[in-house]
């Protein structure tokens, strides 16, 4: 029993090494270093974008209270609590965490129960001695109750290096869980936003075709009065009838968009209802943009390619250790009669213990395939985090610059659609004074509604974008709504 304690105890000072190599996290873009800044920030200042202060420290949830619009907050109540993609994620979460646990266990004894009762003979002919004896067959009962227990002590640090494995693996877990939140959040602010607009169309459809129906009618009795011809009439007609197309058109786009947001929330799309509200209610909030180096940290995807790449370090180490031997302590004790009576008697009782070690001699090269597998894992690791974070570097600029772009375009919409106003009046007013033909008066009306369709759409685009970007920017802040 000596000899075994301190071969134990020589087996626990030599396990505090690890094979395999330490993890370092490798650059984000290989030959170059991270952006001091996004690269179209400078030119947002036109509309109201801001670089803020180092931001890590702040939370993530509820970042759509700074659209101030209270329809929007009770969707994202109900996406938190009902949606099922994120319940999923929640699932994987507990998986991987009790995947640790598992793990961790390694570290530990194990020790198992296996209690027993056999009736069995002996063969008379068992022996060639017992058979010139002329000896019998014996039959008896035999009661076992023993306690094994096996350790596995952790020279070359392979259960460790799985228990590294098994932690970063909890952590790609826990980022992805952030990942579909941030997903489900953001679908449900985009889809939300794009309702509203078409809430909008339609009643902007509606408008105009209630506009046109009058100049229908306004058509019809100028015809009766001899000073319009049929042909006036027509093109009057068709151009409401054309409307009242589009508006079924953007019913059905509504109705669509209106379940899409019901799954999201977890909700039947039969029953599924919004309050009333106009674009012009919600605010464009001012997102402020955290320095690059500081905004990786608050993308979950990045975060989870980074943790990625650690899980699979931890594996090479694992793959590495298969080459040094495995050395297990196993022991036995227990009791064993061959009567129930006397089974917990102290002379029933027995135990053994005593080390064991596994010697890799030859394994037909899986111990190499597996080394070479694991270390192409890692591989592959480290280029999905660099295009992960060269794909979010594309993420923040491509919102950065629809932003930008977008304001401009709603300023030069707007003020096109006010001249197509202008333009319309006047050619109204020439159509009844008899100077116009009313195809002009048709044209007019059709790029006035244009243009206001126009102006409707950007609105609803820039809110959308800036959804986008916050979910590009991994949302980890908090601000306060701000006028357009």
């Amino acid at each position: 029993m000596l000899n075994v304690l301190l071969l134990v105890i020589l087996f626990a000072f030599a396990a505090g090494c690890s094979v395999g190599p330490d993890y370092h996290r490798p650059t984000a873009i290989p030959g170059s270093p991270v952006p001091e800044k996004f690269g179209d920030v400078s030119i947002t200042n036109a509309v109201q974008w801001k670089v803020a202060e180092p931001s890590a420290w702040l939370p993530r949830s509820g970042w759509w209270l700074i659209y101030n619009d209270a329809e929007l907050n009770r969707l994202e109540t109900l996406a938190a609590t009902n949606n099922q993609q994120v319940a999923a994620a929640v699932a994987n979460f507990d998986q991987a965490r009790a995947a640790v646990t598992s793990a961790r266990s390694s570290f530990y004894p194990q020790i198992s129960a296996d209690p027993s009762y056999a009736r069995q003979r002996t063969s008379a002919n068992q022996s060639p001695t017992a058979n010139l004896l002329g000896g019998t067959g014996r039959t008896y009962n035999q009661f076992v109750a023993p306690l094994d227990a096996s350790w596995e002590i952790d020279i070359w640090g392979r259960i460790r290096r799985q228990s590294q494995s098994a932690s970063a693996q909890l952590a790609v877990s826990a980022d992805d869980l952030e990942s579909a939140r941030l997903t489900v959040q953001a679908e449900v602010a985009s889809d939300y936003f794009n309702l509203r607009t078409l809430d909008d169309q339609s009643a902007l459809l509606t408008r105009a075709a209630d506009a046109y129906q009058h100049a229908l009618k306004l058509t019809q009795d100028r015809k009766r009065a001899g000073v319009a011809d049929e042909q006036d009439v027509a093109e009057a007609e068709a151009q409401f009838r054309s409307a009242r197309a589009q508006i079924q058109a953007t019913d059905l786009q509504r109705a669509q968009t209106r379940h899409a947001l019901a799954v999201l929330c977890g909700q039947p799309a039969t029953t599924f209802a919004l309050t009333p509200n106009t674009m012009e209610q919600t605010n464009l909030p001012a997102i402020p943009i955290a320095v690059p180096s500081e905004w990786l940290e608050h993308r979950p995807d990045v975060s989870a390619a980074e943790r990625q790449m650690a899980a699979a370090n931890a594996q090479i180490g694992v793959a590495t250790a298969a080459f040094y031997p495995r050395v297990m302590l196993t022991g036995s004790a227990g009791y064993e009669s061959i009567s129930a009576s006397s089974l917990f008697d102290w002379p029933s009782h027995l135990w053994a213990v005593g080390p064991s070690i596994t010697f890799p001699l030859f394994t037909g090269g899986q111990n190499v395939a597996q080394l070479r597998s694991a270390q192409a894992a890692y591989n592959g690791a480290v280029a999905n985090y660099r295009q992960t974070v060269l794909a979010a570097f594309q993420d923040v600029e491509d919102q950065l610059a629809g932003e930008t772009y977008l304001a401009g375009q709603l300023d030069e919409t707007t003020a096109a659609y006010e001249s197509a106003k202008r333009a319309l009046d006047i050619v109204t007013q020439r159509y009844k004074a008899g100077v116009e033909v009313y195809l002009d008066v048709i044209t007019s009306q059709t790029t006035e509604l244009a243009q206001e369709e126009s102006v409707n759409q950007l609105r609803g685009q820039r809110l959308a974008n800036s959804v986008s970007l916050i979910k590009a920017l991994g949302a980890g802040w908090t601000g306060q709504p701000s006028k357009p």
